[in-house]
């Protein structure tokens, strides 16, 4: 993996975290996260007139990372709105590389050395690690939800980056095949709000359209650097070191969303950033 691939990775995971603590910051989940994805999909829908279209044997991969990413903004909104992020963030960014590392040779056709297993667990090792901090949530019965609703959400990413990881290649045009994902799926999360909370979106809308807009380039941004990694990278490589999103997610949970940072969040950013060096160093 060239160390030009794995800084931009790297940048993409920050720019992950801080629209992820836009929307954990917004009073309202649901409603923030239909002006992210809008923002997103307006964003698609100026740029794509420009470039040319993916490969019609990408449409159907296409298809298949909508629905599912219809479903991970459905269980994001839910985790968030039961637990802390820095509770949630890590169990569904930590879970998925493992998925998508165990299923990759198979699917993709890119089995992993031992050293680069050896990167990929000690990420998630961390980044799991900093998910037994008790959650803040009032109640075990929020807790458990929460962590319920993470847990899901880590099948769903691995489900989507697979799918993706194997579009991206087929469609000849990584960034119409990621602003085609993002211009379908805020029209259909859009959809989805209009039909159920209309009038209050319109007034959230007047309020919180920066943070909306600023979520909305961030989504953007992030998934397209991944994906144009994908093409170029071992995709179980780019997922796993994506998730150093959680070191990012660490610094903003505690000076951001003031939550309490412990001893064993620190190991586990040690185990994060270990995982990240050994990925970058065995690159080949």
């Amino acid at each position: 993996m060239q160390l030009f691939v794995v800084g931009v990775v790297l940048f993409a995971a920050l720019i992950h975290a801080s629209w992820n603590a836009v929307l954990k910051t917004g009073s309202d989940t649901v409603l923030t996260t239909a002006l992210i994805t809008t923002a997103a999909s307006c964003i698609a829908a100026l740029a794509l007139p420009f470039l040319p279209a993916p490969a019609a044997r990408s449409w159907p991969y296409i298809a298949g990372s909508v629905a599912l990413q219809f479903i991970y903004y459905t269980l994001l909104v839910r985790a968030y709105a039961c637990g802390d992020m820095s509770h949630t963030y890590p169990i569904m960014r930590g879970g998925a590389p493992l998925i998508v590392a165990a299923l990759s040779a198979s699917l993709v056709g890119e089995p992993l050395t031992a050293a680069r297993w050896l990167g990929v667990g000690l990420i998630c090792s961390g980044v799991l690690g900093l998910a037994i901090h008790r959650s803040a949530s009032p109640g075990l019965t929020a807790h458990h939800a929460a962590t319920g609703y993470a847990l899901a959400n880590a099948a769903a990413i691995a489900a989507y980056t697979l799918v993706d990881g194997i579009g991206v290649r087929k469609s000849q045009a990584p960034a119409s095949y990621t602003l085609w994902l993002f211009l379908l799926i805020g029209a259909a999360r859009l959809t989805w709000t209009l039909l159920l909370r209309r009038r209050e979106l319109l007034v959230y809308l007047l309020r919180y359209w920066p943070q909306g807009l600023a979520g909305g380039v961030g989504t953007v941004s992030s998934y397209g650097l991944a994906l144009w990694a994908m093409t170029i990278a071992p995709v179980a490589l780019v997922a796993a070191l994506r998730e150093t999103s959680i070191l990012f997610a660490a610094v903003i949970s505690a000076l951001v969303l003031k939550e309490r940072v412990t001893p064993m969040r620190i190991v586990s950013v040690v185990l994060i950033a270990a995982g990240a060096a050994t990925l970058a160093a065995y690159r080949r």
